[in-house]
């Protein structure tokens, strides 16, 4: 469950520390005062969509951070291994800043991360229901993506949907096989003779280098030959040698050192001197050893640069670009080559085929029962949402193979007894559609993993009876996860577990988001301002108190 949620600088919110509870929490306050602030600073914590406008006015950058429980086993625990993320014991701490420019920074257990992998965390962690999410549930792929998840069936949907892909771009090459197999065949015919042509060469990478550089050396040997020699005869032949002459003076020293130590150092720079010029005297011999006029060999690295050189013009490249495009030109062979046996196309084609029809069936015979299910308990909820008599039906129609299956997911509704079932998207009514959706998201809700899960305000447009029976929903659900619910209905926040009051004060000047936890007393109150309005009396207290007692 969600732990705790620190905010700085984040729209109104200057700083806040928030410490939750278990169980079902009602987040309540007049309209504006920041209660929908406080679940979009936790959806960025979570990976949500961040923006320069979420920084409070006059700030550097805004920052939110959550803490959740971290169970010991399971696929986050398992996931933050794999990516090689700390676990801390027991908890998992997702942090993330917005500066003033818009850009972003994320943050698990201490270590940078990608926005992607923030929200991949964040996906086990807590589930938000947006205001607005019923209207979501019009759309076909938000309809099917939802029963989907109501079946478990998302990782066998997105094979489905890939091995679709995989079907239809064999499809494609097969035709293009078909219908391009003349001008194919030239190309491939061009493609093997310019690859031979290469391959004669034999030009490798790395090797022009290489060639330039001997070139180098064997057309200034004779220049080379004689500067080494020179070298080798000032250094190491005759009495007048330098290495000779510097062993000398350094010995010399060595004696006179012994009378003033203030030629130390003039004895260790000599001896120094010496020993490197000694050391540059055996390296040249062996250099010198080595180095001879070659022609012949001239030659041949001459005549292969030409070659090099011809063959680069050809194809209009530079010479160190002949192995790559070689590369090139192997791999669009290889291509042509694979499309080049319409017959072999087709049979990869029909396996294809065999197994996306084996994945959409067993992705079919998991929708259809959930289908029934899901169709059973939103119909059994409708009968407790003003609503008796109502029916709700997932209808699957059986349509041409697409990456989403071979059925269509089309959510059916009869608002009244003795009404034909028809597509929701066309007969549902604001009010209708604001609690068939709330039942929708509560029943795929209870059976998720997720062990947060929260509302803001998606029991707008109901109210009076029908509203104390979502809060009370909204309670048994609290009862095995925990449930945060922002609420302008006094008789769902009266079915919470606890209760916040979010309100807005002046401070220097600036309008500033505060969170109130409310006891019984403050509840009360609470309650009662939401029943009265401006006006509170005994008898509205009263009745708040009632609400509340009947928990």
């Amino acid at each position: 469950m969600l732990r705790s949620l620190t905010i700085r600088d984040f729209v109104i919110v200057d700083r806040l520390e928030l410490e939750f509870q278990a169980g079902f929490g009602a987040l309540t306050g007049e309209t504006g005062a920041g209660k929908s602030i406080l679940l979009d600073a936790l959806g960025l914590a979570l990976g949500g969509r961040g923006e320069a406008a979420m920084v409070r006015a006059g700030r550097e950058r805004a920052d939110v951070a959550a803490e959740f429980d971290l169970p010991a086993e399971g696929s986050l625990l398992a996931w933050l291994r794999e990516q090689d993320l700390p676990a801390e014991e027991g908890m998992v701490i997702l942090r993330r800043t917005i500066d003033a420019g818009g850009r972003s920074r994320a943050w698990i257990n201490g270590s940078t991360v990608t926005l992607a992998q923030l929200r991949a965390a964040g996906e086990w962690l807590a589930d938000i229901h947006g205001q607005h999410a019923h209207h979501a549930l019009l759309r076909a792929d938000a309809q099917r993506a939802l029963l989907d998840a109501y079946a478990g069936a998302v990782p066998l949907a997105a094979e489905v949907g890939a091995l679709h892909r995989e079907w239809q771009r064999l499809v494609r090459l097969r035709r293009e096989a078909e219908a391009d197999s003349a001008s194919s065949a030239r190309e491939r015919e061009l493609l093997a003779w310019q690859l031979r042509e290469l391959d004669e060469l034999g030009f490798e990478a790395g090797e022009w280098e290489e060639t330039n550089l001997e070139h180098s050396r064997l057309s200034h040997a004779a220049g080379l030959i004689e500067g080494a020699d020179e070298t080798l005869a000032v250094l190491g032949e005759g009495d007048m040698a330098v290495c000779s002459i510097l062993r000398h003076l350094d010995s010399r020293m060595a004696a006179l050192a012994d009378y003033d130590a203030g030629l130390a150092d003039v004895r260790e720079l000599l001896s120094a001197a010496a020993i490197q010029a000694d050391e540059a005297l055996h390296a040249l011999r062996r250099y010198r050893d080595r180095l001879d006029l070659d022609p012949q060999r001239l030659a041949e690295i001459e005549q292969r640069i030409a070659a090099v050189m011809d063959m680069a013009r050809k194809y209009r490249v530079a010479p160190e670009q002949l192995p790559e495009l070689r590369e090139q030109w192997a791999a669009r062979l290889a291509t042509l080559e694979a499309t080049a046996d319409p017959q072999r196309l087709a049979q990869e084609e029909g396996a294809a085929r065999a197994a996306f029809d084996a994945a959409a069936a067993r992705l079919s015979a998991m929708r259809a029962p959930a289908a029934r299910r899901l169709s059973d308990e939103i119909t059994d909820a409708m009968q407790t949402l003003a609503m008796a008599g109502g029916r709700f039906d997932v209808a699957l129609e059986p349509c041409e193979p697409a990456p989403s299956g071979v059925e269509t997911v089309e959510f059916r509704v009869a608002a009244n007894p003795g009404q034909a079932l028809r597509s929701m998207a066309k007969v549902a009514s604001g009010g209708e559609l604001s609690r068939i959706g709330l039942a929708i998201q509560v029943m795929s809700s209870r059976d998720s993993a997720v062990p947060t899960l929260i509302f803001d305000e998606v029991d707008v447009g109901i109210g009076g009876r029908v509203a104390e029976i979502v809060g009370k929903l909204l309670a048994r659900l609290g009862k095995d996860r925990q449930v945060l619910c922002v609420t302008h209905l006094p008789q769902v926040a009266a079915c919470a577990d606890w209760q916040w009051r979010i309100a807005k004060r002046e401070q220097a000047g600036e309008t500033i988001s505060e969170v109130v936890v409310l006891d019984g007393e403050g509840r009360v109150e609470e309650i009662a301002r939401m029943l009265g309005g401006v006006s509170i009396t005994a008898t509205t207290r009263e009745h708040a108190a009632e609400m509340l007692g009947q928990r």
